[in-house]
């Protein structure tokens, strides 16, 4: 919980409510600074693609070495990586980059626990978040595509932003990989019979919106070919 948000709890409790509108209102510049810091940094990175996975994955797991085996490839097709910044999968996607000599982002929110910057985002590329929601604009606008591993709720959080997106017309369609199938069966699987067969939710076209593949280079594969059939290059 950052300053301004324990002001508010206690103005709440005293029921102090002008100095909760004085606090709202002020909240908007830190809101708005953190808007422009992203967008002026992130303007400058050029195409890259948003890796999404738990921060809670090992360096000994094989999704944690599938992350950074990927990223490594996605530098040698010319893309950039974004993660969140934290340990996990973020941290192996930021190596992997490194590793290949690529622009290694990484947009780090502030938590009470569990998260803080890795060591392979580069110095010039680290953005430090306090609110989600300004961060997951950056990660939406300047990726060229998502590729999300085995995660827990903020993974999907992200996953599903995502797909809602480009589902409602938002923003333009770019590829979403799942990487792992046996992780990810289960969800697709209830996607398809009770969101889709049983409930009719969603309609079946929007299955085709993202993609599950097995290994690295599929992955990779599906961003590049998309991005074959253009002459520009998506958000630059």
């Amino acid at each position: 919980m950052n300053k301004e948000d324990k002001k508010i709890r206690r103005a709440l409790k005293a029921k102090n409510w002008n100095q909760i509108k004085t606090e709202d209102t002020w909240q908007l510049f830190k809101i708005v600074s953190e808007f422009v810091e992203g967008f002026e940094k992130m303007g400058k990175i050029g195409p890259c693609v948003s890796i999404f996975g738990s921060a809670r994955t090992k360096p000994e797991n094989k999704y944690y070495k599938k992350a950074e085996e990927m990223a490594y490839l996605l530098t040698k097709k010319g893309y950039g990586v974004i993660t969140g910044g934290g340990p996990g999968i973020m941290e192996a996607a930021n190596k992997g980059a490194k590793k290949g000599a690529g622009k290694s982002v990484g947009l780090n929110i502030v938590l009470p626990f569990e998260q803080s910057a890795n060591a392979f985002i580069d110095e010039d590329k680290l953005i430090n978040f306090d609110y989600f929601f300004v961060r997951k604009v950056m990660f939406v606008k300047y990726a060229q595509g998502f590729i999300v591993l085995p995660g827990g709720v903020g993974t999907l959080d992200e996953l599903f932003e995502a797909i809602t997106l480009i589902q409602t017309e938002k923003i333009g369609r770019f590829p979403i990989v799942l990487l792992g199938k046996k992780y990810w069966e289960g969800l697709i699987d209830w996607i398809k019979v009770t969101m889709l067969e049983k409930e009719q939710n969603i309609s079946k076209k929007d299955l085709n919106l993202f993609k599950i593949v097995d290994k690295p280079k599929e992955a990779v594969e599906i961003i590049d070919k998309f991005y074959n059939k253009y002459t520009l290059k998506p958000n630059f």
